[in-house]
């Protein structure tokens, strides 16, 4: 297997115009400096306060996704798309964590949407409830692009072993991981975790990641990886 891959670590904030615009110009970079294959991370369109999803959301298709479709197209590359607020149009106020691979044509060829839902009160004070606004998806997908099988998962399906084994068993051989990991929970478990994983299920593991500080006064840990 051989796949040059260009994972693009972001400092997402609540402006998505803002965020589409940094990524575009991360795709082309990437393209330029070779890669056959770029990773966004999780939350890329909208990272901000959960009160600001109705604004933030899309459909998917919808204006972010195909902009990336358009990437693809133009540089022949693969696009992983992290994960975007994806709007639920039968429940109203409620949204998905989706994630979305879009292959050298620009065509969609699998979505995911996030199993585990990030519901935690952290020692630091920190308080995180996600499932205040998502919807929880409830399928495994795996998509072979070139030969090569991709499993996709989100951020906190990364602490359930059972999801990356079940994931492995169906073929996958990279195990996708768009996250933000908190700055207090990616101290401790952010690479312990990934490297577990892939130890488990012999299997590669990309997860790009955000990093940095993000309204309301909150921090993400970074440190993107290919193990």
């Amino acid at each position: 297997m051989h796949l040059r891959t260009a994972v693009i670590q972001l400092n997402s904030r609540n402006n998505p115009a803002e965020n589409l615009a940094t990524v575009e110009h991360f795709l082309d970079l990437a393209a330029d400096m070779g890669a056959r294959f770029a990773s966004l991370p999780e939350f890329w369109t909208y990272l901000g306060p959960y009160s600001g999803f109705d604004e933030a959301a899309q459909t998917i298709p919808g204006p972010a996704i195909e902009r990336l479709q358009e990437k693809a197209r133009k540089h022949r590359m693969l696009v992983h798309a992290g994960s975007i607020v994806e709007r639920v149009t039968s429940m109203p106020g409620k949204f998905h964590n989706t994630s979305v691979l879009i292959n050298r044509e620009g065509e969609i060829i699998a979505q995911y949407r996030k199993i585990h839902l990030f519901d935690v009160d952290l020692a630091n004070g920190e308080k995180h409830y996600e499932s205040e606004r998502i919807v929880p998806g409830n399928q495994l997908v795996t998509a072979e692009i070139d030969g090569i099988t991709f499993g996709l998962t989100v951020c906190y399906d990364l602490r359930f072993p059972e999801l990356y084994r079940s994931l492995a068993l169906r073929g996958a051989q990279i195990l996708m991981v768009p996250a933000g990991f908190t700055l207090h929970t990616g101290r401790d478990h952010w690479e312990v975790l990934l490297r577990a994983r892939a130890i488990e299920n012999f299997c590669y593991v990309i997860a790009p990641a955000q990093i940095g500080h993000y309204p309301p006064n909150r921090q993400c840990f970074g440190r993107s990886m290919i193990i």
